[in-house]
């Protein structure tokens, strides 16, 4: 929270703000004021209501050091911006922005919120940096409904691509590096998103629909049509990017679009061919300067990492558990989630050394050449080590440098995050007889250890 400290104007919402976030890394069976309070100590929620609802702070001015926060640690000129929406199902009808409207959350349309979110993917690393909560024209039709929801009367209605818009030439305008853009159809078919990304000079690879008409050199087609008609020879293999089995190949073809003559700008379609399925993909592309279409076919495959981002988001802090009604409170809610998740994918990443607070250095390929020493995912399995494998609490706090409160952490409020970080350690074995078994059970999980360790007295 140190790096965000100064957009609180008193300690107690900034204490209270991170006692919050740690309550939001607990094991919880659902994550909403009560259970957080509970988790923390308080004897009511009101603490934790207060802080999202009445408090003295900004929302906005926090995500700003959020995305500082970033692009500082993960930035680089080929980072994509991703865009998506995503939705939180809801019972009743008072929630701020909730309405029967569909969500691919569940795959219909169903009572919910939904909200688009920016997302930095970097070769480093992925964070989401930005978030609007999407207002049905329902809702800003109605003066009363939208005052009661605390919602600021100069709101007006406005598309998720317009706020997508929005939140990236906000990125932009602040100093975020990136070089793309890419998001799902739902963008793809704006044009004022695309416009504006041109005007700027930004690439993009946005999806389309199949029938989306595409203006050649030959005539204009859907694009449908175009993937048909193109010979044998046009397609390569390509790699969309590493997935959780090795790299994501496709089958991939670019189509020239047909831009002005004065125009010095390139604008392709992109399709891309499932090998085993056949099924077909379109991206409308364009880039101020020439690319080959293996970076267009990994910029397409970027895509997926907001969509990680939600399933971190909604698994692992319950994003979609709030029980929030009004507006700013769901910005304070969705703003503390995504500080969180900022520090855990920057960590988990190896872009961030919590200990002494800089960045490693990123090598050609992508990554750090070595691991941070001693960060929060290291002193994570310290708890495990004192509480599975017996060894001294004190012993355990001394050699990982950190306090005992910080070993005496329960485990369950850690697991989650220990398994995020890549560490399993086996839940029973022999109780450790001195400092060279720990050692010896700290390199088989894959631990790095001080080379000189202060042993308890």
């Amino acid at each position: 929270m140190a790096r965000v400290a100064g957009r609180f104007a008193r300690v107690e919402p900034r204490r209270r703000a991170r006692a919050f976030v740690l309550g939001l890394l607990a094991d919880l069976p659902r994550k909403n004021c009560w259970t957080i309070a509970e988790h923390t100590g308080d004897a009511s929620p009101a603490g934790m209501q207060h802080l999202l609802s009445r408090a003295s702070w900004d929302a906005d001015q926090v995500r700003d050091g959020i995305r500082a926060f970033v692009v500082d640690h993960l930035g680089d000129e080929d980072t994509v911006l991703v865009v998506d929406e995503t939705g939180d199902l809801k019972k009743g009808a008072h929630s701020v922005g909730v309405q029967r409207q569909y969500t691919g959350t569940a795959g219909r349309i169903e009572n919910s919120q939904v909200a688009v979110y920016l997302v930095y993917s970097a070769r480093a690393g992925h964070a989401a940096i930005d978030r609007r909560l999407y207002i049905p024209r329902s809702w800003t039709q109605d003066p009363g409904r939208c005052r009661a929801a605390g919602i600021p009367d100069e709101l007006r209605f406005a598309t998720e691509p317009a706020l997508a818009t929005e939140m990236i030439a906000q990125a932009l305008d602040a100093g975020a590096l990136a070089g793309w853009v890419a998001g799902d159809e739902v963008y793809g078919g704006d044009p004022h998103l695309s416009a504006e990304l041109e005007r700027r000079r930004i690439g993009y690879v946005l999806a389309v629909s199949r029938k989306r008409p595409i203006p050649t050199r030959a005539g204009v087609f859907r694009a449908g049509v175009l993937a048909h008609g193109l010979p044998k020879r046009a397609w390569q293999r390509l790699s969309a990017g590493a997935g959780a089995k090795g790299h994501r190949f496709y089958d991939c073809a670019q189509v020239d679009i047909d831009t002005p003559t004065a125009d010095s700008s390139y604008r392709w379609l992109l399709i891309r061919r499932n090998r085993r399925t056949g099924e077909l993909a379109f991206y409308r592309c364009y880039s101020a300067r020439p690319v080959p279409l293996s970076s267009l076919v990994k910029v397409a495959g970027r895509r997926w990492t907001i969509e990680e981002t939600f399933q971190a988001a909604k698994g692992l802090a319950g994003l979609d558990e709030h029980q929030v009604r009004r507006w700013k409170s769901w910005h304070r809610w969705t703003t503390l989630i995504t500080r969180l998740l900022s520090l855990h994918d920057a960590q988990r990443e190896g872009q961030l050394d919590l200990r002494r607070g800089r960045r490693p250095r990123i090598k050609g390929d992508g990554t750090t050449g070595r691991r941070p020493v001693l960060t929060l995912a290291d002193r994570l399995p310290a708890v495990l080590l004192h509480q599975r494998q017996g060894l001294p609490q004190v012993a355990v706090a001394r050699l990982f440098q950190v306090t005992p409160e910080t070993v005496n952490r329960r485990i369950r409020d850690i697991r989650r995050l220990l398994q995020a970080a890549g560490h399993t350690i086996e839940p029973t074995g022999p109780r450790l007889a001195d400092l060279d078994a720990l050692r010896d059970l700290a390199a088989a999980q894959g631990i790095t250890l001080p080379a000189k360790i202060k042993t308890a007295s």
